[in-house]
């Protein structure tokens, strides 16, 4: 028999359901259609939904936009997180760089991230939720650079450290458009020429 104080967390736990079933339909039509021909009735044919239940949850796309965004960055952080808690910090920056290549090589994740980027192009709404959740990444991957730089007997100013985790991004992030222009990259190949630079970026 269910309680009465289950319900709200019964509650709790379908409202998240529908949520990450929204978010993964629109997800694919952002994909395959592009952020405009991606209407939220698309979208709720593709989750199996009625637009009024999409607008149950999102008041409009930008807002999917804003939690699609807010899931990769809650992933980010907690990646950097993990780093700067390793006993060996810059080891570990250097033991995720194969994930990080194959992920930006991915065909689906790359279409995704590059509309809602082409879309921040345009959109200011759209620009200020990318934004703002770059700013929270950079904060996160200038600390661990701090840390690991620390360790390693450097003093970096937050200048310095600022360019090097924009370099980084600038690496990993053009994957994206390379992984569009060039299919055939070899993940593994670029995997150990990526450890390399990263190598070089963190004792240089």
């Amino acid at each position: 028999m269910t309680s009465h104080k289950d319900i709200p967390q019964e509650a709790s736990e379908r409202t998240e359901t529908r949520r990450a079933q929204i978010l993964e339909a629109a997800s694919d039509c952002f994909r395959r259609k592009g952020f405009h021909a991606a209407s939220i009735a698309l979208i709720g044919k593709t989750a199996g939904m009625s637009p009024g239940h999409i607008y149950h949850y999102f008041e409009n796309k930008e807002a999917i936009i804003a939690a699609i965004v807010a899931q990769d960055l809650e992933r980010l952080l907690l990646l950097t997180e993990e780093m700067r808690n390793a006993e060996d910090v810059q080891q570990a920056m250097l033991q995720r760089v194969s994930q990080g290549v194959s992920d930006n090589l991915d065909p689906v994740t790359a279409a995704l991230k590059l509309e809602i980027v082409a879309e921040a192009a345009r959109n200011p709404d759209i620009a200020q939720i990318v934004c703002s959740a770059d700013l929270a990444c950079r904060v996160g991957l200038i600390e661990t650079l701090r840390q690991a730089r620390g360790h390693a007997g450097h003093a970096d100013s937050e200048a310095q450290l600022a360019a090097k985790a924009e370099v980084l991004a600038a690496l990993f992030e053009g994957l994206l458009i390379r992984s569009v222009r060039n299919p055939e990259l070899d993940p593994e190949q670029l995997a150990q020429l990526f450890q390399r630079v990263v190598r070089d970026l963190m004792e240089g």
